[in-house]
């Protein structure tokens, strides 16, 4: 049976915080303000440890990544947008937009991760050289996966290149949906994993980001999984709701459990009865607080864990 909740996650503890000037102009969700940078650190680190924490409360098996000080890597703490591990032992290594970031994908992270986690690395699939051509496709930031399906949903953006995604799906048997998503102003949404989240019993999707030639098909696609689809409002998806993960755990009493995970702030954003019905779907829910880093970062609780699939 395929597996679609991990059981282990890596996550890297940043040495370095603060707003991305250079993701910025495509991450609308990042708010610039006047913390200086080491006390944005340290919020972030206070945030991050705390994550990590009630992860592993909730029976997640956490591997810790510390970042190194140079060269600095504002955006460090999002992992999960240059490496995926698969079922089948593939690491892929995947193109960065941003040239700041790609100093964040280094190959003693990916070694270290899979001694401390007993991954056995079969293959390799490094798609990086797509960056020499301004082609990228950034990790399970650009790809929210149905693994049962083998289906991977990607909303077009100037971070996710339909070229690299074909490339992918060729490589790892998938079959792509892409889709057009925008904000209010009808800008591109950066990555499809604030747009929307797949789980065991539900995928979460902000129906009204996407474009009205793409909403129809794509919710009939995800409700052909079998899935309970929650349809997000705008509003819910411009406070992280959409970036939530439902990660896999142990309990003595109910075996195995899955353990739904999103930011306080999704939390509170979501309407009640939609809040229910999410909850509903797995055996507990984890709201963590990282208000820091969504606002410097623009990114949530999903953007921070990267899965490893042993």
């Amino acid at each position: 049976m395929t597996q679609q909740c991990a059981d282990t996650v890596f996550l890297v503890r940043p040495a370095a915080f603060g707003f991305n000037a250079e993701t910025a102009a495509t991450n609308r969700m990042q708010r610039r303000d006047a913390t200086a940078p080491a006390d944005a650190l340290a919020r972030a680190l206070g945030e991050f440890d705390a994550m990590v924490a009630a992860l592993r409360s909730e029976g997640v098996n956490v591997c810790v990544v510390r970042d190194t000080p140079e060269p600095v890597k504002p955006d460090a703490v999002f992992p999960n947008n240059w490496v995926s591990w698969h079922a089948d032992g593939t690491v892929v290594l995947y193109p960065m937009q941003a040239g700041n970031r790609r100093a964040e994908r280094r190959r003693e992270i990916v070694a270290e991760v899979a001694a401390a986690t007993g991954y056995r690395i079969a293959r390799t699939l490094d798609l990086t050289a797509h960056e020499r051509e301004g082609r990228f496709l950034e990790g399970t930031g650009s790809l929210v996966l149905d693994h049962a399906a083998r289906v991977a949903y990607a909303c077009r953006s100037p971070r996710t290149d339909e070229r690299v995604l074909a490339q992918w799906c060729g490589e790892m048997g998938y079959a792509a949906e892409t889709f057009a998503a925008t904000d209010r102003d009808g800008v591109p949404i950066y990555h499809t994993n604030v747009v929307m989240g797949i789980g065991r019993g539900f995928a979460a999707i902000g129906a009204q980001c996407l474009a009205d030639g793409d909403r129809a098909r794509v919710l009939a696609r995800l409700a052909a999984s079998g899935r309970e689809v929650i349809e997000l409002t705008r509003e819910e998806i411009e406070g992280f709701a959409g970036n939530l993960i439902e990660l896999a755990s142990w309990d003595e009493a109910m075996g195995e459990c899955g353990v739904l995970v999103l930011s306080a702030t999704a939390r509170a954003r979501l309407a009640p009865a939609r809040y229910a019905r999410l909850a509903a779907c797995a055996d507990s829910v984890l709201a963590v607080p990282v208000p820091t880093i969504e606002r410097l970062g623009g990114g949530s609780v999903r953007c921070m864990i990267a899965e490893v699939f042993r």
